[in-house]
Formats: C-alpha cells, sequence, structure tokens
C-alpha cells in the first residue's frame, strides 16, 4: 500500500502558507486497509524536523507533530503506510513552505496627488540589482489594487488579477513566488505595474469607486539566499524608479483596458513612500490562473459588424497577435448574446444611468508598427462573443479567448444517458469556474458581488464538483471579516460595491446564513471539524443575532395573530430578501421583496440555522449553548407551524417554495406534512411539472420530492420546457441562466446575467441521489442510487476526501446492474432500490437488482 495524492491543507505543495501546525492528508493506492503510516519531514539543509515513528492509524491525515515550522521554511515531508497484512509500502514523497512572519519593506505608492474623481494611468515600478552564487530566491508581495510583477521581463508565478480580492481595510492576501530561476549572474530588473483593481475601480452593480481606499500601493520583499548561505534583500522603498506612462494608459477589472502598444515607462521619477494600517497574511488558498483556451469562429452580424464568437461562455479575457501599422486601432467588446435580431449586445449585464454605464467590458488597443501581442493584465470579462471593431481586416486565428478562475482543481464528474441533462452539468461547471475567482459571485458581468446566499445554496454542488475546501475557507474569513458588533453577518462578502440602500440588508436569511450553512456542510463532506472550530465563538455570535429578531415586529412587519407563546418566537422584523426571483407568472417582483421582513421565510431560516447550530454546539461539546439554540430552533419551529395552519402562509397553495421549504427543515406537524406533500404534487400538476420556485427552494426541490414520490423527482427533472432545469441547454446554454427565461425574458430585469451559477446547484442532487454517493464519517460512505425517469444508465465519479468512489448503474431487461468503486482503506454500505444491503471493501463490485 502507497500513499497517493499527498496534500498539505488540501493544497497540493503549497508555497507560502502562514501555518505552522498543518494539517497532511493523504489517500491510499493499493490493499484493504491501512493500519499505520510514518511520516518523516525534513528542511532544506537536510535538518530533521519531524519523525513520527510507526503509528498505529487507519487515518488518512493528521496534524503536523514536530516542533512549529519556522517561516520561511520549505519542508520535505515523505509518508510510507502499513496496510491490513503489517506489509510496509514504499515512500512518497510532497513539499509546503511557509511563509513571511516579517516585512522589512516599505509600502510604496505612485509619486502623485490623488483625485478621487479621476482614473489613472497604471503605475510603473523598477528596481535594478546585482546578484551572484544564488541558490534560491523567493519574492513576497502584495497590494492594495492589483500587481503584475516581471524579473528580467518574466512574469512572476501564474497568479492573475492578484492579489485577489478582499476586505483590503480588514485583511491583505500576499503571495510567494520561487523565482530562483528568473534571476541571472550579475544585473537584474524586477519591474512591478499597479493598476486599481477592486480597491480603487469598479465595484459592484453600480462599479462604485474607491471603494476600500483611494491610494493604491505596492508591497515588496525579494529575499535572495546566496550558495554561502548569506541572504540578499530587495525591498519596496523610495529608491525604486516610478512612471505612470508605461503602455497600459487605463485599466479597471470591470470596464477594461486602454492601451498604447508603442509606450514604454520612462521611470523618470520615484516611488512615495506610504503606509496601510493592515499587516499582510496568507490566503492558504488556490491562487487564479488561467485554463483554458478557445479559438473564434468569425460571424458578420446583419449590420455588418464583425463579431468572434468563442463558443463557451466565460469568465477571462483574449489575447491576439497581430500585424498593424503604428496607430491603427482595435477595439473589443465583450458580451454574452447576441439580440433577436443577431447583433451584438452588452444590455443584458450593463446598468445604465445618466452618470453612468457599467460594466464597459472593452479594450480600446492603440498598435505600434509591425508585430503587436496582447493579453489583458488587470481586466476580467464575462463573454461568449467578442464584437472587434479595426481599421484593418480582422483574421479570427489571431484571437485566443483565455478562461480565468481559481485553481480549483474538478473532483466531480457525471454522465448519463440523457444528452440534455449531461448539457447541464457541463454548463453548471463552466458557471462555477465563471464565478469563482477568489470570490464566489454571482455573475462576472454586471455585479461580481460575493453573495452569501449564493454561496451557501452551491457549496455542498462546488464541494463535489472541486476540491473546495480552501476556497470556501477563504470566503468564511471575507464574511466574518465584515461581522458587526450585533453578530450580524452580511449579504456580500468583501463588502466592496454594495449600495446604501443594500446595507440593511445584511443579515438576511438565507443569504447571511451561509456563516453557519457554510462550515456545516465543510464539516459533513470532508470530515474536517477544525472549521467549526476556529469559527465557533464568530458563528454562536451570529446565532444569537438571529435570536434576538424572534418576537420582534420591525419595518414594513406584517399583522400576524399568533399565540402568546409562538409569538416570541416568530421572526417578523429586519430586511430580508425572502425566497426572491420565482417565476413572473408565479410571484411578480415588488419592491416591498427589498425591505419586507418575509415572516415566512425569516422564520423557516432561523429554525433550521439554529438547529444546525445546535447540533455544531453539541459535537464541540458546548451543552449549554446546544440547549440554548435547540430550544429557539423548535420555538420557530412551532410558531412556524401556527404561521401555516392558515391566512396568508397557508400550506394549501401553488407556490411551490411555501411547500418545498417547511418539507425540506422538516419544519410541520405529521398531518401538516402529509397535507403538503399531497398539496405541492397538486401544484406541480397544476404548473405543468414546471419549476415555480425560486433562489432558495430550487436547489431542495428534488429531496423533498425524492422523499414523495421518486418518479415525481424525474419528471421535474427531466422538464424541458421554461421554467426548467433542461429548458437552458434545450436552448443552446453553456452556462446557467440568472432568470428562468434567460435571453428570453423580456420583463423586469429583462435577461439579466446568462452565466449564473445558482440554479446549477441541482447537480449535488446528481452526485447524492440519483448515483447515491454519500460521506458517512472517516473512510465511510453509503452508496444508495436511485434510477428512475427516462434514463437508461447514469454514473457519477467523486475525487472525495478519502479517494476516488464511483457509483454506475445501468437498466436491463432483468432490472439494474449498478458498479460500485470503493477507494482503498475505506468501506461502504450498499444500499439499492429493491432493498437489498451490502458492505462493500475497497476495489470494484458489480450488483443487479429486479425492480
Amino acid at each position: 500500500m502507497q500513499a497517493i495524492c499527498l496534500r498539505t491543507e488540501y493544497l497540493n505543495t503549497p508555497i507560502g502558507i502562514d501555518m505552522q501546525k498543518p494539517r497532511l492528508f493523504w489517500n491510499c493506492d493499493g490493499g484493504i486497509k491501512q493500519t499505520a503510516y510514518e511520516i518523516q519531514a525534513w528542511d532544506d539543509q537536510g535538518n530533521c524536523l519531524w519523525s513520527s515513528g510507526k503509528v498505529p492509524s487507519g487515518s488518512m491525515r493528521c496534524v503536523w507533530g514536530g516542533e512549529p515550522v519556522a517561516p520561511k521554511t520549505r519542508v520535505r515531508w515523505k509518508i510510507r503506510l502499513w496496510d491490513e497484512a503489517d506489509q510496509r509500502g514504499d515512500w512518497s514523497e510532497s513539499s509546503f513552505e511557509t511563509g513571511i512572519d516579517h516585512w522589512k519593506a516599505t509600502w510604496i505608492t505612485g509619486n502623485y496627488k490623488v483625485d478621487k474623481n479621476r482614473r489613472y494611468s497604471v503605475d510603473c515600478f523598477r528596481k535594478q540589482f546585482h546578484v551572484s552564487s544564488v541558490a534560491r530566491a523567493r519574492l513576497y508581495i502584495t497590494a492594495c489594487g492589483l500587481y503584475e510583477a516581471k524579473l528580467n521581463g518574466q512574469k512572476c508565478g501564474n497568479f492573475v488579477m492578484a492579489p485577489g480580492h478582499t476586505d483590503y481595510r480588514k485583511r491583505v492576501q500576499y503571495q510567494t513566488y520561487d523565482v530562483t530561476e528568473l534571476l541571472a549572474e550579475g544585473e537584474n530588473v524586477l519591474t512591478v505595474q499597479l493598476a486599481d483593481g477592486w480597491f480603487r475601480g469598479s465595484c459592484g452593480a453600480w462599479g462604485i469607486k474607491n471603494q476600500y481606499g483611494t491610494q493604491t500601493k505596492l508591497l515588496i520583499q525579494l529575499e535572495i539566499t546566496r550558495t554561502d548561505g548569506s541572504i540578499q534583500t530587495v525591498l519596496s522603498d523610495k529608491t525604486w524608479q516610478w512612471s505612470n506612462d508605461g503602455p497600459i494608459r487605463f485599466a479597471d477589472n470591470k470596464d477594461g483596458e486602454i492601451v498604447d502598444a508603442a509606450a514604454q515607462p520612462s521611470y523618470r521619477a520615484y516611488a512615495a513612500e506610504t503606509s496601510h494600517p493592515v499587516t499582510p497574511t496568507a490566503s492558504n488558498n488556490v491562487p487564479v490562473t488561467e485554463h483554458e483556451h478557445f479559438c473564434a469562429k468569425l460571424l458578420t452580424t446583419p449590420t455588418g459588424k464583425t463579431v468572434l464568437d468563442f463558443g463557451q461562455n466565460m469568465a477571462g479575457y483574449v489575447s491576439f497577435r497581430l500585424e498593424a501599422k503604428a496607430g491603427q486601432k482595435i477595439t473589443l467588446r465583450f458580451g454574452e448574446m447576441l439580440d433577436a435580431d443577431g447583433e451584438f449586445t452588452q444590455k443584458n449585464i450593463q446598468l445604465v444611468s445618466k452618470k453612468i454605464t457599467t460594466p464597459l467590458q472593452q479594450v480600446i488597443y492603440t498598435c505600434k508598427e509591425g508585430l503587436n501581442t496582447y493579453k489583458t493584465t488587470f481586466a476580467v470579462f464575462g463573454f461568449q462573443y467578442v464584437q472587434v471593431e479595426a481599421d484593418f481586416p480582422i483574421d479570427p486565428a489571431a484571437f485566443t479567448a483565455i478562461a480565468v478562475y481559481s485553481d480549483l482543481e474538478q473532483t466531480g464528474f457525471f454522465d448519463c444517458s440523457h444528452p440534455l441533462l449531461n448539457a447541464l452539468y457541463h454548463a453548471t461547471l463552466w458557471s462555477a469556474k465563471g464565478n469563482h475567482l477568489d470570490v464566489p459571485t454571482d455573475c462576472p458581468t454586471r455585479e461580481r458581488h460575493g453573495w452569501s446566499g449564493d454561496a451557501q445554496i452551491f457549496c455542498d454542488t462546488a464541494s463535489y464538483m472541486f476540491r473546495f475546501a480552501p476556497f470556501a475557507k477563504k470566503y468564511l474569513h471575507d464574511m466574518y471579516d465584515w461581522q458587526d458588533k450585533r453578530g450580524c453577518l452580511p449579504h456580500i462578502a468583501p463588502e466592496g460595491g454594495a449600495d446604501s440602500y443594500m446595507r440593511p440588508m445584511n443579515g438576511s436569511v438565507g443569504w447571511a446564513d451561509a456563516g453557519i450553512i457554510i462550515p456545516y456542510q465543510l464539516s459533513r463532506l470532508y470530515g474536517d471539524d477544525t472549521i467549526l472550530e476556529e469559527l465557533y465563538e464568530d458563528m454562536a455570535r451570529y446565532a444569537r443575532f438571529m435570536e434576538s429578531r424572534c418576537g420582534k415586529s420591525g419595518f414594513m412587519a406584517e399583522k400576524i395573530k399568533l399565540s402568546k407563546e409562538n409569538r416570541k418566537y416568530l421572526v417578523n422584523s429586519g430586511q430580508s430578501y425572502g425566497e426572491w426571483a420565482e417565476p413572473e407568472d408565479v410571484c411578480s417582483f415588488q419592491w416591498q421583496d427589498f425591505v419586507a421582513p418575509h415572516p415566512e421565510v425569516s422564520t423557516a431560516y432561523t429554525a433550521y440555522v439554529l438547529g444546525l447550530m445546535a447540533s455544531i454546539a453539541q459535537k464541540l461539546g458546548k451543552r449549554k449553548d446546544a440547549k440554548e439554540f435547540r430550544t429557539y430552533s423548535e420555538g420557530c419551529k412551532k410558531a412556524y407551524q401556527e404561521l401555516v395552519s392558515d391566512g396568508k402562509y397557508t400550506l394549501d397553495t401553488d407556490r411551490q417554495a411555501q411547500l418545498v421549504r417547511p418539507l425540506a427543515f422538516d419544519l410541520l406537524t405529521d398531518t401538516q406534512t402529509e397535507f403538503a406533500q399531497k398539496r405541492l404534487l397538486q401544484a406541480l400538476e397544476n404548473y405543468g411539472w414546471r419549476l415555480g420556485t425560486g433562489f432558495l427552494s430550487t436547489p431542495l426541490i428534488l429531496d423533498v420530492l425524492t422523499r414523495i414520490d421518486l418518479n415525481a423527482a424525474y419528471r421535474l427533472l427531466e422538464n424541458e420546457q421554461i421554467p426548467g432545469w433542461l429548458s437552458m441547454p434545450r436552448h443552446g446554454a453553456t452556462t446557467i441562466w440568472e432568470n428562468w427565461s434567460g435571453p428570453f425574458n423580456t420583463k423586469g430585469a429583462g435577461a439579466g446575467s446568462l452565466n449564473h451559477y445558482s440554479k446549477g446547484a441541482v447537480c449535488r442532487w446528481l452526485f447524492d441521489t440519483m448515483c447515491g454517493i454519500r460521506m458517512d464519517g472517516e473512510n465511510r460512505f453509503v452508496i444508495a442510487p436511485q434510477p428512475g425517469g427516462s434514463l437508461t444508465h447514469a454514473r457519477a465519479a467523486y475525487e472525495s476526501i478519502y479517494g476516488k468512489v464511483a457509483s454506475k448503474w445501468v437498466k436491463t431487461d432483468e432490472g439494474f446492474t449498478f458498479t460500485v468503486t470503493v477507494p482503498a482503506n475505506c468501506e461502504a454500505t450498499i444500499l439499492l432500490p429493491d432493498g437489498s444491503e451490502y458492505t462493500q471493501a475497497p476495489g470494484t463490485t458489480v450488483y443487479q437488482a429486479k425492480i
């Protein structure tokens, strides 16, 4: 037996993490059961840092057992395993490196006085220095803004849009790059460009500027270790040369770039020193990097416009390589769709007022003589189509679209006999990619907000699709960085771009609840209680904020008559989004949806979330807290039961969401449950078995139907009419639409974004129900596939934290054939639809069932 997939804190050979006692993870290959492991670790000088000896254990993770690892230390570690026969396997090796603990460098900025009402060219900084006998070199760097660093003309690292998006007033992420190979003996030049980014540039739906500050700045520390052990440092300070006359004349992460290819920075002045109150920290997350590349197909619109079609809606940018004459111009405009007349349009992604149009999503490029090579540096766009305007002929072969997103390793793979369902899965995968650029956003175009509601809805699906834990943990830090004195959590994190009228929406149930729901989901899917332990006190503060709204009537509160006891737990205060975005013919949008407390939704989520907190507190041994949270949860549940017994929120309704929510959260009495289940089936029948749910209940409805009638779940899933999941790929969508009607929506906000992953959260059901892959504790799975509908086969594979597990079923003349693969050192309980139950050891087993 050998250890494979070695990782440190979920990351593959990370460099620059700030953990001195990190956790080490691995999977097993070969053998049946791991009975022991041994780990040895040493630094670059060969000093032993830790030797565990033979540790009797079947666990495929451990906490660093040596002395705390010193900062800036590269650790090589190896592990070997013993199998069920006590046979020892070969060593497997990996590494990690800790980050910087002390900054000697000084923050620097452009040498000009900032006018917050102006936009500025990209700052260019340069430092020349001499080195010799280099053994290793590390560049520690960050910015308030966006930076790109080059050493001797070569880009340092592969991070795009560095240092990523945080609330820079609370947290600034730095990166660590191994630049040993970029250094030359003798003279060297380190150059850094600095743009506005999220810090000073466009944020949110209305492109608000200066959200985190007005003065962009850099912090740079290059440490070079010579072969004799001495260390040379190159630090940011006022000796760095500076100018802002380089080729990028304008850069905005949403609006795009204006480039003069012939311009070169003069570095005629020197940087100004400045300061920032936040000490940078490592993100301990995956970087944002370039991924898939796409070639273009040339379209000519009915009015003669030139458009490049890259065949896939994505988040990213374009590169080109072409010959031109000096002064010739090319303008690129990026969009998601063609309108009904076949013309390029940005109307679905732009907000337009008298003062602003945002986002512009454009590149204006002035050519130099001869060969011009360009790739966007400081902007990312949401697009499939690019309209090109140029005063010279355009060859589509000169253009390449590049997808840009956080480097999330894909762990979930799905395929079935239904082509549209396969297309839905791939569309969801692409929407997830396009909306995970250091922050889980709603869309990569108009808003790019880190909506907490989207994040909590999609966390389970994302955790099947990707190795998601480090990304999710970073986002939780974004949320808790915002938490206020009351314990309230935000509906958007980081906060940048939120309009003043949106701020009262902080604490909205279903959104802010992500601060509890996501840690709970991570602990279940990854067997990771450390995030619960780390955030528990802050989670408890939010739970008590939820308690504080119980029994109160706030602004726009409805007049609701309940018994005295139940009134104490009704949540009828605080602004809330409610269900949000149901189909127009089910519940059209009203302005009150922004300001009302939505007592049905709010009471339901308070009961549910405080129930989760009770379980978390019990798990962590906090019995007093568990009792408190359980009391409130049960109180809200009883208040909800009375609330829906008659009146406005009666269960006798065609509003699918109003039936799905209480059934999903187990809020009803037995009699109410029986009625609601029957009424949901009737509501679906009345709506032609189309989806009538909104934002919060869409991910829950198949789970509810599975418990009522599996055939009903498949019937709803396979609906191809609008509104429905399969209506999107049926109409050619390569990503998930924001509105059910997508490009066909002519009301309200119109088409909205065509890349908005939340409705794709249904893909979790494909893994845990259709193919039946569920976690069941450390090294354990339950595989309970539930075939149905018109499908003749389905298969899913999941690279779980414990190894690759797979489930496949095929319909036969006699029934079904089920094929299950269990990873080494794991066990699974197999539950088949005919009622048979098996215990499966590692390996692949085929089962037959007559159904």
